[in-house]
């Protein structure tokens, strides 16, 4: 393994400019690729020797000419809050449409302190071109819109509750031993019912109310648009993202059928049990709410009708009962994909660093665009992701491939679990969030056609990418490559060892293997 290192980084064409640069006059151009070069040598050198993985083989050990935007001298440059102000201009909007701040994000992260405002812009819940004013408003109606969520979760539950209650009294008469008069019965029954038929008719009106306020702002905005600075075209792209499928009204929601109650009572009571099973990494990272008192928790659970949680910290049980109400809301919203588990994992982190649950939620929402597809029943983008890492590894090594094919292991179902909750098993909570930030910031440029401009003329960095988890996790085994090879003999092996590998993994090694493959690859992908 080091004498690999050692001839990599020692060859004479890597480390020698090239025989005409000594002759001819130096051009910008051949003075570029010569400090590319020396930048090369430097890294892969310092890669050998400060590397705390000796026994692991990296199969990208040659770069090429392409440098990754994570490599080792800039891992520690991650977006500062000074940065960050500097980044908006006199009227709140992010400079150059945002550009910048991505490639900030994407090569190093952001500082802990201003990832509450920096996620709602990777993830879509302001648009990147946005001025201050527009953002005020769009947080002032996402906050309604959660309202009314919630609003048809505690309607969901008093209707299941009362139909809980109508079948207990139906098998009491049924048996006979308790002769109870029809009317008292019904009396004594459905008060709860017309709760919910009064609260459906008050619903809607505030709901027709919040529909006249929304238009009547959204004319007088679209006068100040007229006004506003010139937007530029891939800002357009923001504002056409795909929203899910959802019923329009409560009514729909009760009228449609009995199964939606059913599915939500199924969901809630999954939700509650493992939000209550919530890791608590998360604790050391957001002290704010983890010294919430035990009256504050005990208020949070009861609201959403959260039990047996004694055994749990007050700042557990907070955290707990906020990811109820989230994770409900989020199952209305999504009535297509509803509640699965292993969407906590997922929200956990982004709860812990949002304090308010209306941007937490729709923080989601936004994280969800993509992820959803791993939470389908019929598991369909779960497969077509296992393909692509399956066909990433099969391009870099063919001959690592043959050996996975030979024990059956080609379709990389040893990955499933990275997958479905994106590495959040696998690496510590500071490790996920920096991993999905670069994510996020690569999504967030595709998803405005960013990266079809800024980038373009960069050099150095590579494409962003929709799928940058894929070539993650792509990296994450081809490092695995020579123990896979030497020592396992079964898929089950394999297995074993990628749900084992928790806390060993060094997240900016893995981006720096992923982006490798990104330049290298992308195109055939």
């Amino acid at each position: 393994m080091k004498a690999l290192r050692r001839s990599s980084t020692s060859s004479g064409p890597t480390s020698s400019p090239p025989p005409e640069a000594a002759s001819s006059p130096p051009t910008t151009s051949s003075a570029w690729v010569h400090l590319r070069s020396l930048l090369v040598v430097a890294s892969s050198s310092s890669s050998s020797s400060s590397s705390s993985y000796p026994s692991v083989s990296s199969p990208l050990a040659e770069r090429g000419g392409l440098k990754s935007p994570w490599s080792r001298r800039k891992r520690k440059r991650v977006l500062s809050t000074k940065q960050w102000f500097r980044l908006f201009s006199a009227s709140g909007r992010l400079r150059d449409g945002g550009a910048k701040l991505l490639k900030r994000v994407r090569s190093g992260g952001v500082d802990p302190a201003i990832r509450s405002e920096v996620w709602p812009f990777l993830l879509g819940v302001y648009n990147l071109n946005s001025s201050e004013s527009e953002r005020n408003t769009t947080k002032a109606k996402n906050r309604k819109e959660y309202e009314k969520l919630r609003r048809q979760c505690r309607l969901l539950a008093n209707q299941r509750n009362s139909r809980n209650s109508l079948t207990a009294v139906d098998e009491l008469d049924f048996t006979g031993m308790i002769e109870v008069p029809p009317s008292p019965i019904s009396q004594e029954v459905n008060p709860s019912l017309y709760f919910h038929i009064e609260d459906m008719k008050q619903l809607d009106i505030i709901e027709e109310e919040e529909d006249k306020t929304d238009t009547e702002s959204s004319d007088s905005e679209s006068s100040d648009e007229e006004d506003s600075d010139n937007v530029p075209l891939h800002s357009v792209a923001a504002e056409e993202e795909p929203k899910f499928t959802r019923t329009a009204s409560v009514r729909d929601d009760f009228s449609s059928s009995s199964r939606t109650t059913e599915d939500f009572s199924t969901w809630q009571r999954i939700i509650r049990l493992d939000a209550l099973r919530t890791s608590p990494e998360w604790v050391l990272h957001s002290l704010k709410q983890a010294e919430v008192s035990e009256e504050e928790a005990s208020q949070a659970a009861f609201a959403v009708g959260l039990k047996d949680y004694d055994h749990l910290d007050a700042c557990m049980v907070y955290h707990a009962a906020r990811l109820v109400a989230i994770l409900e809301a989020y199952a209305v919203y999504d009535a297509e994909i509803g509640y699965c588990q292993g969407m906590s994992d997922l929200l956990s982190p982004i709860v812990a660093i949002m304090e308010d649950d209306s941007v937490a939620f729709w923080c989601f929402v936004g994280f969800m665009r993509k992820a959803r597809h791993n939470f389908r029943l019929d598991e369909a983008g779960i497969r077509r992701q296992l393909k692509i890492v399956s066909r990433i590894i099969q391009c870099k090594d063919s001959h690592f491939y043959k050996h996975l094919e030979k024990l059956q292991a080609e379709d990389c179902f040893f990955v499933y679990r990275m997958v479905v909750v994106l590495f959040r098993r696998e690496l510590t909570f500071e490790q996920t969030v920096c991993l999905w930030e670069v994510m996020w910031a690569d999504q967030a440029a595709v998803r405005t056609g960013i990266g079809l401009s800024a980038w373009a003329r960069i050099r150095l960095r590579a494409p962003p990418t929709d799928d940058l988890l894929l070539y993650a996790i792509a990296a994450c085994v081809l490092q695995k490559r020579k123990l896979i090879i030497e020592k396992y003999s079964s898929m089950d092996e394999i297995l074993r060892e990628c749900n084992g590998i928790a806390g060993q993994l060094d997240v900016w090694r893995l981006l720096d293997d992923a982006h490798d493959l990104v330049v290298n690859l992308h195109d055939k992908i």
